[in-house]
């Protein structure tokens, strides 16, 4: 059996050299993939209070406002990402079982750091094999920085909202 061969100094430092100009870039674009989007849960809680949610992203944040009325607490997601180009936010709150059996009294979906391209809300989000049922376009409204109810024809039915922004001011 050979004796095993030891790397002289100079050879170990190219090695680990080529190794850094090799793994550094995967390891920065790993981290990068991890700072373009994320997801959290939180409980939507009946009782008629309002209520907030809130998830940053960057530079951009989101917010989630509610009061709702009726059952126990549902169990909600908030996802917030940016584009690889950094051109576009966007925001999605949602139940994740579909339907919300939550009486909503009003709620709000606001992006501070951008401004609105597309905005939707859904009485119902996609699940078992279903799509999403849009609110019909007199129960909401969006501005842009939010997407929010219409007092006195918003029918109390939410599961999801959608927004899909661009920066307020694009540096070129």
């Amino acid at each position: 059996m050979a004796a095993p061969r030891l790397v002289s100094g100079r050879r170990l430092r190219e090695a680990v050299r080529a190794s850094y100009f090799v793994l550094f870039p995967l390891l920065f674009s790993a981290a990068r993939a991890e700072e373009t989007s994320t997801t959290a849960d939180f409980d939507v809680r009946p009782g008629g209070m309002v209520h907030s949610f809130s998830k940053s992203l960057g530079d951009y944040t989101c917010s989630f406002t509610y009061a709702a009325q009726g059952g126990t607490n549902e169990q909600w997601q908030m996802s917030v990402g940016l584009s690889e180009d950094n051109l576009l936010f966007s925001c999605a709150v949602w139940r994740p079982q579909g339907k919300s059996y939550l009486f909503f009294t009003q709620f709000k979906a606001e992006v501070k750091g951008a401004k609105i391209e597309y905005g939707m809300a859904y009485s119902a989000a996609a699940s078992g094999g279903r799509g999403d049922v849009p609110l019909k376009q007199e129960e909401f409204q969006v501005t842009e920085t939010a997407v929010a109810h219409r007092d006195g024809t918003f029918r109390a039915e939410l599961s999801k909202v959608l927004l899909v922004a661009k920066p307020a001011h694009v540096e070129l």
